[in-house]
């Protein structure tokens, strides 16, 4: 979306005045009309009225409504670590809030959107909507504002809001052109007149202007609308956008047009990487797609997203169509799903080194395209469908996509594949994602069926991976003995040294927490220092960040809460930067016991506002693992013994309401702000 807004004074009353008015506010219009951009505008202006946030769903990547709930789970913060159905945990979490919420793109979805705003609507009553779409949701009480072009000055005495936009984008793209001169303005004028005021038309002319006089625009947009004679195509403003972008598209070069084509496969955000790899073939060479990525970007068919490049839905959908035409949409579609498979075999391959961090960030920038990928090969290559969605269960999890993770892994595990280490590994997957939204029983039947199939494979990386879900469970439902002799025989028939992957780290953590939940201190102390100087060694920090938190744990037992503080510290840092937000509400309980054993009572009530409104995010009713339970009230009553019930009282409760990002950042500083 570009900065560019001009104009819309009256609509933006409007929907303000609606806001005020309406629980649900849709705005409706074709495409390329500028809902998205205006709705963006509105929820900025009143933001201030909203006590607990504005929060944007973009739902322009969905294909179908099997993701949808999740999706707005996603933009909410709501990463729900529980086995409900998200609708439910969604309006758990909006009940009591005030909140407005923009559902973009709603047409994507109309059926589930309509369902899950009628339920959200009756569950919280201080939600307000605001959904943009090409047609209305339908959902009672539901109040269209209609999205119509930028006035063009047509009628006497008009604003020419359309010729506004067309100066404004020029003074950015094309700031040597001229546009003073009489002739100059007539012809602006014209141009906007026959695209019909329509946003994403007029700056798609725009943006031509490095390789075209405005005459040269005018003479060709003109032509080009008066062949299309026929009203069946529509209404005329959806020829006039029509025209614009296939306008746009033949003034391309004939690669720029075959990288617009082919970049229609992907549904989120494109990075110059992920564009060679699928993009290139036949006439395009792989070397040239960044030079031709920078051109559609300065043409505005795409759109700068940082160090990526985003396509709006309406141009995505001109490049589909033109893929068809090439024929190439099933090869591009296998390319594509090749591809993330690749990513995540490749991320998983590299997750015990020191770029874990980047690939934890790399699978979470390409959520939407490694969805649409697992869609593809479940119906066209199972084998490897299997084998990828395994390997998401080294990142769904820890990024908060349980209810996708669960439903990805149950789907593969219902295709008709062969036994072995993939089916194997998506066992355990499934078993860590039940048991992380608290379906224990299911997680111990899944995870007793991940250890059969992992005698059978007979390799040492499936028993790891067994022993891993099976002691994760016993863990979290209070079963340490078991959690520490499952793991334990697994490291002592299959690890190696040094460790070959994930799972022998994996099941070295759950060692040292089931040692410190037996009371053995000292032995865990000395497993999880060990463990941190391995996973330091190799530069990655998952199971480093589970060592400082059993150091931090065990150092706070034994009466050493500066030393427990500091690896509290650590633990945080390590899971901000995977954005483990499960693992920052553990390490943030830990921090408030450092500080309440020190004396900071304030200190400990901020942080343990902040931990409480990470657990509220995820949906954990218990606040995290059985071992914590008990000592979290002792360290309450420390701190309030040391800053007093009032003060105590004021500063957790402010952090609880107040950004728990911003919480984060200051816990992480070492002080709590003014």
């Amino acid at each position: 979306m570009t900065t560019s807004f001009v104009g819309r004074d009256s609509e933006l009353a409007a929907v303000g005045q609606a806001l005020k008015e309406h629980r649900l506010v849709t705005l409706t219009g074709s495409g390329g009309v500028g809902k998205s951009r205006l709705a963006l505008r509105a929820a900025e202006e009143v933001r201030d009225e909203y006590d607990d946030g504005v929060w944007w769903a973009d739902l322009s990547h969905l294909y179908d409504d099997r993701l949808f709930t999740a999706t707005v789970s996603d933009a909410l913060g709501l990463l729900d670590h529980n086995p409900r159905a998200p609708i439910e945990a969604l309006s758990e979490w909006l009940t009591g809030r005030r909140v407005l919420l923009v559902l973009d793109c709603c047409e994507r979805v109309l059926n589930a959107s309509w369902e899950l705003v009628t339920e959200l609507l009756t569950a919280a009553p201080h939600l307000t909507v605001l959904a943009t779409s090409r047609q209305p949701l339908a959902v009672r009480g539901e109040h269209c504002v209609e999205v119509t072009p930028l006035s063009t000055g047509d009628d006497e005495g008009g604003d020419d809001e359309a010729v506004r936009l067309f100066r404004e984008r020029c003074a950015t793209d094309a700031p040597d052109v001229p546009l003073d001169s009489p002739e100059a303005a007539e012809t602006i004028a014209r141009i906007c007149r026959r695209l019909e005021g329509i946003p994403l038309a007029v700056e798609l002319a725009c943006a031509r202007l490095r390789q075209n006089s405005l005459t040269e625009i005018a003479e060709r947009l003109t032509s080009r609308l008066d062949t299309l004679v026929d009203e069946t195509v529509g209404p005329k403003r959806h020829r006039a956008l029509r025209t614009a972008i296939g306008w746009s598209h033949e003034l391309c070069a004939p690669l720029e047009r075959l990288v617009w084509a082919r970049l229609a496969v992907f549904h989120g955000p494109v990075d110059e990487a992920d564009a060679r790899s699928v993009c290139a073939g036949g006439p395009l060479h792989a070397d040239e797609i960044p030079t031709i990525l920078e051109q559609l970007a300065d043409q505005s068919v795409l759109q700068r997203d940082g160090t990526r490049y985003r396509m709006l839905d309406t141009v995505r959908e001109y490049g589909f169509l033109w893929l068809e035409e090439l024929g190439e949409r099933q090869i591009l579609t296998e390319r594509h799903a090749a591809h993330f498979a690749d990513i995540v075999e490749q991320a998983e391959a590299g997750w015990l080194s020191d770029q874990q961090v980047t690939w934890y960030t790399k699978i979470s920038d390409s959520h939407a395209d490694v969805r649409a990928a697992l869609d593809v090969l479940f119906a066209q290559d199972a084998d490897t469908g299997v084998e990828m969605a395994g390997r998401t269960g080294l990142f769904w999890p820890c990024c908060g996509h349980l209810h996708e993770s669960r439903d990805y892994l149950e789907r593969a595990l219902a295709l008709d594949t062969p036994e072995g280490p993939s089916r194997t590994r998506a066992l355990w997957a499934l078993g860590i994602t039940l048991t992380l939204q608290g379906d224990h029983r299911t997680a111990l039947r899944v995870g007793e069926e991940c250890a059969l199939a992992a005698q059978r494979d007979g390799t040492p990386e499936s028993v790891l991976f067994a022993a891993h879900t099976l002691g994760l469970t016993h863990l979290m439902t209070g079963h340490p003995q078991d959690a520490y002799d499952v793991s334990e025989h697994a490291l002592n028939t299959c690890a190696t040294d040094p460790p070959t992957g994930a799972p022998q780290l994996c099941c070295m953590v759950i060692r040292a927490f089931a040692l410190s939940a037996l009371g053995r201190l000292d032995e865990a102390h000395e497993k999880a220092t060990s463990l941190r100087r391995l996973s330091h060694a190799y530069g990655e920090h998952w199971a480093r960040s589970y060592a400082d938190h059993q150091l931090a744990f065990i150092n706070l037992l034994q009466g050493r809460p500066h030393e427990a503080e500091i690896h509290a510290r650590a633990m945080l840092t390590s899971k901000h930067n995977l954005n483990d937000n499960l693992g920052i509400a553990l390490g943030l309980d830990l921090l408030t016991g450092a500080n309440a054993a020190q004396g900071n009572g304030v200190e400990a009530a901020r942080t343990s506002g902040t931990g409480h409104a990470y657990w509220r995010m995820l949906g954990h009713p218990n606040r995290g693992t059985p071992e914590l339970s008990e000592i979290r009230d002792q360290w309450e009553q420390l701190a309030r013994k040391s800053a007093g019930d009032s003060a105590y009282d004021t500063a957790y409760h402010r952090a609880l309401t107040d950004d728990a990002q911003q919480g984060l950042a200051l816990a992480l500083q070492g002080h709590a702000g003014p």
